[in-house]
């Protein structure tokens, strides 16, 4: 049986940091990697703005506590589990990751840590560098095909790691700058993706 391996953010559920940009009002979180792609530049950014309007790791659990998938994602996970194995690559932290992985019948999450005080956010530590295209080799090494779908810069190693990638609804300067990869628009398309990724 093939490998899937899924991004999160923008895939099964809505991004994050824009949810807590819009419940706290502070527009700067509103920006991912979508905007910027070096994601050590990005985390830096949102740290310091989290210092800078004091905003505690409880406010953050408490937008995400209120959070679920995107429309058809659940059943969309469960279409895929009869197909694939199943696992989701996320550079969001387990602190964040694990109460949503509650609502999509707790797949396999490989993400990062974030470092805390008290109830404050300090740092963060990553996996390691390239977490998501170095796990689909990875797998890769134990014999797996693995077939993978993102929405972002930060998707497109994995993608061109992995045997077939499929971009789901990604910005525009994305396909712009990796045509090579099939594009889906909602789940529907992304079944089509992958039932012709499982028979190529």
């Amino acid at each position: 049986m093939d490998l899937a391996c899924l991004d999160l953010e923008g895939v099964l559920v809505p991004e994050i940091w824009i949810n807590v940009a819009e419940r706290t009002g502070i527009e700067e979180l509103r920006l991912t990697t979508r905007d910027i792609p070096d994601y050590d530049q990005l985390m830096t950014h949102r740290l310091n703005v989290l210092g800078k309007h004091d905003v505690a790791l409880s406010q953050i659990k408490e937008v995400i506590a209120g959070m679920g998938p995107l429309p058809g994602a659940a059943e969309f996970l469960d279409w895929l589990r009869e197909r694939y194995q199943v696992v989701i690559l996320s550079d969001t932290f387990y602190q964040f990751g694990m109460p949503l992985m509650a609502h999509l019948g707790y797949p396999t999450l490989l993400c990062h840590n974030l470092r805390t005080e008290g109830d404050r956010i300090t740092g963060y530590e990553l996996r390691q560098a390239d977490p998501k295209t170095k796990a689909v080799r990875a797998f890769q090494s134990l014999n797996l095909r693995v077939v993978a779908t993102g929405d972002s810069y930060n998707d497109t190693g994995m993608l061109s790691a992995a045997e077939a990638g499929i971009l789901f609804s990604p910005p525009a300067t994305v396909i712009e700058e990796f045509p090579q990869f099939p594009v889906a628009n909602d789940y529907d398309e992304l079944r089509a993706e992958f039932e012709r990724a499982r028979l190529q």
